[in-house]
């Protein structure tokens, strides 16, 4: 019996390290993405099923995989020329990028591009870091978040 909860405990220690770590609450997250965010965003997957906001929102892309996805490349949707910018220089949507995008979006791209006129579509911003990991977690349920060799997200 003991060799089988520390064999169980050991598989499980291993598979926690496999996934990556967010700081934020995914139940907090979709409580703060339902009272902030799904006024312009939602979340709808590939068979076109919406998993969390409203059907139909127009306002923000679809935010279903958003996590690991380069920044202003969502296929069908308008982005502003900023963010279409950054992610062409190679800005991914990870937990350390889009918890100062969602403090500021603006000061954000005006910093990743080195750009005083930068600006954000997104004039909305999350109230504290808190909340914007929290959301992050909650959307990283919806994105294939993938390691690298060394283990970081």
């Amino acid at each position: 019996m003991t060799k089988l909860l520390h064999a169980t405990f050991g598989a499980m220690a291993l598979a926690m390290t496999a996934l990556p770590a967010f700081a934020g609450d995914p139940a907090a997250g979709e409580a703060a993405f339902t009272s902030q965010c799904q006024n312009c965003h939602n979340v709808t997957n590939d068979a076109g099923e919406v998993l969390a906001g409203r059907p139909n929102m127009r306002t923000g892309p679809n935010l279903y995989g958003v996590i690991g996805r380069q920044a202003g490349s969502l296929d069908g949707f308008r982005y502003g020329a900023s963010l279409v910018d950054a992610g062409t220089a190679g800005l991914v949507w990870a937990e350390d990028d889009l918890v100062p995008y969602l403090l500021d979006p603006t000061t954000f791209l005006r910093e990743t591009l080195d750009e005083r006129r930068a600006r954000s579509q997104m004039s909305f911003r999350v109230r504290d870091e808190a909340t914007a990991r929290d959301i992050i977690a909650f959307l990283t349920q919806f994105s294939e978040v993938e390691e690298d060799a060394e283990g970081e997200s």
